[in-house]
């Protein structure tokens, strides 16, 4: 019996020894936490080879939302480069391609004025060069001789003049009412002034209409064929002017509004290494859906008709902007929703900036809000940088806005270290801390750590 009373005794002092030595060790594993993880926090930032620095910035204690540190053995790893904010104005070649068009101001369209039968043909097929005043064709037409006739007539009846005073269309000439219908008769029938001018002189019927040429040119088109009988407004040729030619282009909506009539450009012909000048005639108001472009008219002379319809031209306009505020496009992240870049606020600190934009002309774009002179802005290895400010805010999401504790250097939730008192509003800055001990040391000399 004494046997079992001791082996029961023995095991409730063995219990009540094991629970007060597990009371006792999570007592002073409670006091120890907070230096061990002080330690360990100052070791990481004291450490030259780890990835994250201090943040140095006393003018706030808490990062923004996303703001991210990359060590400089990071950047160097990922490629990051900066480069300053500048307003400056600036300039760019915008080269785009063109076509070639016939200036409409210089196409003639030959169309028949009765119908008709083709006599005579001349040998100028499309693409041939005709001279002013050229006879292209031949014809005859009904009423013809009938209204040769009226006119002879009506000479004859009229007043006596000196044959070289007559001439059709000249005021001066003593045409007679009846003279006159009869000339106007035969420009009905498409005979020319240089025929009826040759018939008043002469008084030889003409047993055909000619077709002369307008302008010295290259015949377009050519519909009529030998023997050919033809209706009434048919076009018989089609001769244009091609010393002088159109060119057009097709630019975008943010490039059509930097150019202006009368802008200068060059033209070059890449196969033949020809270079002529060019001048800007107007942006006509055609928006065409599919490129969702706009068109572009220049007008260009044309020496040795070495540019022809429908070829194509590399066109360089040299555009001039207003000072602004412009970066490298690259340098913005375009969500859709938002557009950011990252400032260098230094010490390897950077901050995402939501920024708003204005014109793209080739690779730089206006900025219009967001950023001011003189700013340090990623324009290499954003890309990364933004990812691991996706993981800051995903963090930030989780676990509140992150404050870096001015004693340890741990950052710090700033919900978790608020609802636990452990806060101290210092000169209109509050400050966080990662336990009550270092708040306590803050709170005894703070200037000593925010030197620091």
């Amino acid at each position: 019996m004494r046997k079992l009373l001791t082996a029961i005794l023995f095991l409730a002092l063995l219990a009540v020894s094991f629970w007060a030595g597990s009371w006792y060790t999570q007592r002073g594993g409670a006091k120890v936490a907070p230096t061990i993880a002080k330690s360990a926090s100052v070791n990481a930032v004291e450490s030259p080879h780890t990835d994250t620095d201090t943040d140095t910035d006393t003018n706030t204690s808490a990062r923004l939302p996303g703001m991210v540190q990359v060590s400089p053995a990071k950047q160097q790893l990922i490629g990051v480069r900066t480069d300053e904010v500048r307003r400056a104005p600036a300039s760019h070649l915008l080269r785009v391609l063109g076509r070639i068009a016939v200036d409409e101001g210089r196409l003639y369209r030959l169309i028949a004025a009765v119908d008709g039968w083709v006599l005579e043909l001349g040998q100028n097929p499309a693409g041939t060069f005709v001279k002013k005043d050229q006879i292209l064709a031949s014809y005859y037409t009904q009423n013809l001789q009938s209204t040769q006739l009226s006119l002879l007539s009506s000479i004859s009846a009229s007043t006596p003049w000196k044959r070289g005073e007559v001439g059709v269309g000249s005021p001066r000439s003593p045409v007679s009412l009846n003279q006159q219908v009869a000339i106007d008769s035969l420009r009905g029938l498409g005979m020319s002034d240089l025929q009826i001018q040759e018939f008043e002189k002469t008084h030889q019927y003409a047993s055909q209409i000619h077709v002369y040429s307008p302008i010295a040119g290259f015949v377009l088109a050519r519909n009529i064929s030998p023997e050919q009988r033809f209706d009434k407004g048919t076009e018989m040729y089609r001769i244009a002017d091609l010393s002088h030619v159109w060119i057009f282009a097709d630019i975008y909506g943010n490039e059509a509004r930097h150019i202006r009539p009368g802008m200068k450009a060059t033209v070059s012909l890449p196969d033949q290494g020809k270079v002529f000048q060019a001048r800007v005639s107007d942006v006509l108001p055609q928006f065409d859906p599919a490129t969702r472009t706009m068109k572009l008219r220049l007008e260009a002379e044309n020496p040795n008709y070495l540019m022809r319809p429908d070829m194509f031209v590399d066109i360089e306009l040299p555009i001039q902007l207003p000072p602004a505020i412009t970066v490298p496009a690259d340098a913005i992240l375009d969500s859709g929703l938002k557009k950011t870049v990252f400032v260098d606020r230094g010490n390897g600190l950077f901050e995402p900036r939501e920024v708003e934009t204005g014109w793209r002309i080739g690779n730089r774009v206006e900025i219009t809000k967001g950023l001011t002179p003189g700013e340090k802005i990623v324009i290499s290895g954003n890309f990364m940088i933004d990812s691991e400010s996706r993981l800051e805010m995903a963090a930030a999401g989780m676990y509140g806005t992150l404050s870096k504790d001015p004693v340890c250097g741990m950052d710090v939730s700033v919900n978790k270290a608020g609802k636990a008192g452990r806060k101290i509003q210092y000169k209109n800055t509050i400050y966080y801390f990662c336990s009550d001990e270092c708040k306590g040391q803050f709170n005894k000399t703070p200037n000593q750590y925010l030197k620091r």
